[in-house]
């Protein structure tokens, strides 16, 4: 039978056969890379998603036989490192995913690689520390520490040691530590009475992500302020550790498989109890709903969980679907520039979070998909940091000119890294000083709650 050109059917995802031995196998994997870059070269659909993609084809263009057989095998670990699993390659563009019998997920065998490499020792100290945000948290909430910790970190001299050391650019955007932790300042809900709506359970436990948690808990406090304004009953889940995204992006699966351990059972009593636990960072939810569940496709605890999760605006969607959600918004909020991040539509929610901006009277929002280029630690690493900035100038800029004329009033995305780098980005390329706000923030502004 003849390979037929893309599919007709939704795409599927394979389990990720971390346990078997055979998964680290440097020679099979190079040969299943060839096989997949072959089919990439080809195409080349993606060239414009991420550097992953210029660089194979460079290395293709270049090499002996202007094919993938002249490539030098050590020069695939240049595209590996190139990949920050954002999988819009996947979602997107790929039109030879599965169920289509080439089979090509790009960014699974990219873990893989990732995988491997971590294995034999592949990984520095830097990147390691950097995608241990527990131990940066541990230092959040501690007045004088974080005040001395979020004033050298701004120095060119500690950024010139952080650069050589941990191999963080020194250009590159770093969130400061929190005063005070979001778990510890977070005021309890008031007593209401559960209302469960036809697609919604009527309460709410947070998972507060180490960002939130640590760095930006002010993003959690206007979700609660928003819960609360619609009479939801909310809970912080009792304890909670990383959900493993950054070990992932490393491919330090033993690392993720610790953060489920000690996740996964505290989320499932929440899950069993009818709770919609909720996340507020997208790729922290991703973990939930895609790849922990496909690390352990036969757990019928990880699954639970699954089922339970969250995004924020997903949530108030589906509320306002149940005519439960209070849709009074007193406060306009003029030209909104929005970036819906890459691991909000690998979600495969539809646009939630437009949507309900859409329903603020005087409000005027400019919806942009394309890939902000930050990606978890990538975009503040020295080699990848001007990479990232390339990456996200073309969204930047298309950011900063609204429809309605002019730059917008505010830029939003749900990913707070990703927010902040598009910051960054309108900075660097004196695109103009539009106020950063979550998305949330939005909300809890247009509501005209304090």
């Amino acid at each position: 039978m003849a390979a037929r050109e893309g599919n007709l059917e939704a795409p599927t995802r394979h389990p990720i056969d971390w346990k078997n031995p055979a998964y680290y196998d440097e020679g099979a994997t190079f040969k299943e890379l060839e096989r997949i870059f072959d089919i990439c070269h080809g195409c080349r659909r993606c060239v414009s998603l991420c550097g992953a993609f210029p660089t194979l084809f460079d290395l293709v263009d270049e090499g002996k036989t202007g094919e993938v057989d002249g490539v030098e095998k050590k020069d695939y670990w240049k595209v590996v490192d190139q990949c920050y699993l954002c999988d819009l390659c996947y979602m997107t563009k790929c039109p030879y995913v599965p169920p289509h019998e080439w089979n090509v997920d790009f960014p699974h065998t990219m873990l893989r690689a990732k995988a491997i490499k971590f294995k034999q020792g592949g990984v520095s100290f830097g990147e390691k520390f950097l995608s241990s945000t527990d131990l940066h948290g541990s230092f959040a909430g501690i007045p004088i520490v974080t005040q001395v910790a979020n004033a050298v970190n701004q120095t060119k001299p500690a950024r010139a040691v952080m650069e050589s050391t941990l191999n963080v650019d020194r250009n590159a955007w770093l969130p400061s530590l929190a005063t005070r932790k979001f778990r510890s300042a977070a005021p309890k809900a008031n007593e209401v009475p559960v209302k469960d709506g036809q697609r919604t359970p009527g309460k709410v436990a947070i998972f507060a992500t180490c960002y939130v948690n640590y760095n930006e808990p002010g993003i959690g406090m206007d979700l609660l302020k928003v819960l609360a304004h619609n009479d939801i009953p909310y809970v912080l889940v009792e304890k909670e550790k990383c959900c493993g995204m950054p070990k992932l992006e490393l491919g330090d699966l033993e690392s993720v498989d610790a953060s489920r351990q000690a996740n996964v059972p505290v989320l499932l009593k929440y899950a069993k109890e009818g709770w919609a636990i909720l996340s507020a960072v997208p790729s922290c939810t991703l973990m939930f709903k895609q790849e922990i569940p496909l690390m352990y496709p036969g757990d019928a605890d990880v699954q639970a969980v699954k089922e339970a999760m969250w995004d924020p605006f997903e949530y108030l969607a589906a509320r306002r679907r149940d005519g439960l959600l209070k849709t009074e918004f007193p406060q306009p909020l003029g030209k909104v520039s929005y970036h819906v991040p890459c691991h909000s539509r690998v979600q495969n929610i539809g646009k939630k979070t437009e949507e309900l901006l859409k329903m603020i009277p005087g409000t005027f929002v400019h919806t942009n998909e394309r890939c902000s280029g930050h990606a978890g630690t990538f975009g503040v690493k020295k080699p990848y940091h001007e990479v990232a900035m390339k990456i996200g100038k073309p969204l930047f800029k298309r950011m900063a000119e609204h429809p309605q004329g002019g730059a917008p009033d505010y830029i939003s995305s749900d990913c707070p890294l990703g927010g902040h780098h598009i910051d960054q980005g309108f900075g660097v390329n004196a695109l103009g000083a539009p106020q950063l706000q979550h998305p949330l923030t939005l909300v809890r502004m247009a509501y005209g709650l304090k």
